[in-house]
């Protein structure tokens, strides 16, 4: 298969007995990325009484109707020592080493050419699976034919429900009080599945921390689009599965911690311009670049307005430890990028 978006990508025949590749790309998480291999590890388990070996890379999960899968994790040139300790600690894990940090979207997409399953999972280092979340997420995929894509509740370190989906970026979900009368949930759907009736919801995206996607469908509408370095890639992926046909649901049984913003939290700064520049990318792409100007512009006047109140800006939500003064200090730095040109902006590499 040959994409538009990004390298060509080859996507192996799946294998018979993968049903499910769970893809973690990672970089300089050690720890965290240990953390979720081990949950990932826990939902491992016998068949009929046979403990699988732990070099096998292909691993069971509990529970009638569960998938047999294989997890590839891709380290993006961590100096961490991540990748030794995949090694050391998980050898049931296929490790891809990248000689240079390529991104989310480029990163899963070097998994995407050799993953076999039928099922595709993409899965944050910095989250924890609870038990029966991977299972629930490719039960609903399994039952449900015209869903393409599947997304976990995420969960805070407190068990708090954490954002897992929202509305297309547009002009109209950025401006202050309209984007108030968007709403994120289409309709909730029963979906009859091998474990019992599961309430879903239909919506436009779901959040790439853990989304799960049909192999058919990534034949159909192409990888990742590798123009999004990082963040909106899978809103992107979302949009374009929606476009052709598919449904893209939240599977709010399907619980997952997301330690968030704890790999982004190394460069707070460059992390925010990748994601308002991948905002703009997303509109210019699906709604022309006049819509993307305008955006670029109301980000301008945000930044500016955030500088003057750091303490109520998104920055300070993220990052509650943050002072003030180094708020607005990354909000001046927002504002000097939306300040060129769109073209500028868009081909702006922070790294």
């Amino acid at each position: 298969m040959t994409s538009n978006f990004g390298k060509p990508v080859t996507t192996p025949t799946p294998v018979q007995d993968i049903d499910l590749s769970i893809i973690i790309v990672n970089w300089n998480t050690r720890d965290l990325l240990g953390g979720c291999l081990e949950s990932v590890y826990g939902e491992r388990s016998s068949v009929n009484g046979a403990q699988i070996p732990t070099t096998d890379h292909r691993s069971p999960f509990t529970g009638y109707g569960s998938p047999i899968t294989e997890t590839i994790v891709v380290d993006n040139a961590s100096t961490d020592g991540s990748a030794a300790m995949v090694r050391e600690r998980f050898p049931w894990v296929t490790l891809i080493e990248s000689s240079d940090n390529l991104g989310f979207a480029a990163g899963n997409n070097l998994a995407l050419r050799t993953a076999k399953g039928g099922h595709l999972l993409l899965l944050n280092p910095d989250t924890v699976v609870t038990e029966g979340a991977i299972r629930r997420l490719w039960q609903v995929l399994a039952a449900q034919p015209t869903a393409g894509i599947a997304g976990a509740q995420l969960l805070n370190a407190d068990g708090t429900l954490q954002t897992s989906i929202g509305i297309y970026p547009s002009l109209w979900s950025e401006l202050p009080l309209l984007n108030r009368r968007l709403g994120s949930v289409r309709k909730t759907i029963q979906v009859n599945t091998t474990a019992g009736d599961l309430s879903v919801q239909s919506v436009d995206w779901v959040s790439g921390a853990c989304l799960m996607i049909k192999r058919e469908v990534v034949e159909a509408i192409g990888p990742l689009d590798e123009s999004f370095w990082l963040y909106t890639e899978e809103t992107d992926w979302c949009y374009r599965a929606r476009s052709a046909g598919w449904d893209v649901l939240l599977v709010p049984q399907a619980q997952v911690y997301h330690l968030a913003r704890a790999a982004s939290r190394q460069r707070f700064i460059i992390t925010m311009l990748h994601f308002y520049q991948s905002r703009i990318r997303f509109i210019c792409k699906h709604h022309g670049r006049r819509q993307g100007s305008i955006v670029k512009r109301i980000y301008w006047l945000k930044a500016r307005l955030w500088q003057t109140k750091p303490d109520h800006s998104p920055l300070a939500h993220a990052y509650p430890d943050l002072p003030a003064r180094e708020i607005a200090a990354a909000y001046r730095t927002l504002q000097e990028a939306m300040a060129p040109s769109l073209e500028s902006l868009l081909s702006a590499n922070w790294q």
